[in-house]
């Protein structure tokens, strides 16, 4: 027999506003104890050093996670020239250090190599696995790790401003899996010179953003009461791009039980015309979500099933 789950049955997204120096798994445990939330996940891991939106997943809504993370972040950041460090951001040591700083006019002219469909190596000090292990495990333990190029696609790549010599400010809007800290290191290599990222920070994950989000001060002070406040979101927060389908009751527990559902049959006719095989659906009854369905072969299957 299973093991029962401790905690509150509590579903939906909570958008947090990470502080720096807390690592993503941290977050979601904080999370999990102020809330006695019996199951708790993350969208889209943030770096210790990095702070603003962290989707977190409660109950249910686990299951929705992969439509945060495939979606569009924007992150603000802070490059410092003329060293480079082992992590790539300012909690690294030094490794190698450069005089040459880069004017506003050389910036702005590599922008475009950054932009659009890329390829960057991922830093050694990051959660790619390398034989089993983690690369910032190996890492800390002296252990070399070469990474291979991974694609990347970054929508902008803006340069907002330049408070001195030292340093300059930039914005990247990116897809899912790239990694800011290689972004900066590769910028200030093509400008001849090395450089860190600092004062990081993402502005929004997919659909939710800083407008979103609360503290863990904050959340902390509503305790257990946050399952009822207004920063708790619905499970669908993250289905907004997803086709709706309404079912009976009857369909419903068809598919709750992993039974397909005849796409002619289904109750709903008005958006049967829009839809072809492989599109996902959210599959509603009474505006209740019931599963996340697949259209195959004439049939709405369940792919994944909302015990609401």
């Amino acid at each position: 027999m299973a093991r029962k789950r401790r905690g509150l049955p509590i579903h939906g997204w909570l958008i947090l506003d990470k502080p720096a120096g807390m690592s993503s798994s941290a977050a979601v445990g904080a999370v999990r104890r102020i809330t006695n939330a019996a199951k708790a996940g993350h969208g889209g891991t943030l770096d210790p050093l990095a702070t603003g939106v962290l989707p977190i997943a409660l109950g249910e809504a686990t299951k929705t996670v992969s439509y945060v993370m495939n979606g569009l972040k924007k992150y603000t950041f802070r490059i410092m020239w003329g060293e480079s460090r082992t992590t790539d951001d300012e909690e690294g040591e030094v490794v190698k250090t450069s005089d040459s700083r880069p004017s506003e006019q050389e910036i702005l002219a590599v922008l475009p190599s950054f932009t659009g469909d890329i390829e960057q190596i991922p830093p050694i000090f990051s959660a790619i696995k390398v034989k089993g292990k983690r690369a910032y495990e190996l890492a800390r333990n002296d252990v070399q790790v070469e990474l291979k190029p991974r694609h990347a696609y970054v929508e902008s790549f803006v340069l907002e401003n330049i408070p001195n010599s030292d340093c300059a400010d930039f914005s990247v809007t990116s897809g899912k899996g790239v990694y800011m800290r290689s972004l900066a290191r590769d910028i200030a290599e093509s400008l001849g010179t090395v450089g860190y990222i600092s004062n990081l920070r993402r502005v929004f994950c997919g659909s939710f953003s800083e407008e979103n989000a609360i503290s863990l001060d904050k959340l902390s002070e509503l305790g257990h009461s946050a399952s009822e406040c207004e920063y708790l979101l619905p499970i669908n927060a993250v289905l907004d791009d997803i086709l709706a389908l309404s079912l009976t009751e009857e369909e419903a527990a068809d598919l709750s039980h992993g039974r397909p559902v005849s796409l002619q049959s289904i109750a709903d006719k008005a958006n049967i015309k829009e839809l072809n095989d492989g599109d996902t659906v959210c599959a509603m009854a009474n505006d209740r979500l019931v599963a996340l369905a697949r259209i195959q072969n004439g049939k709405v299957c369940p792919v994944r099933v909302l015990n609401l």
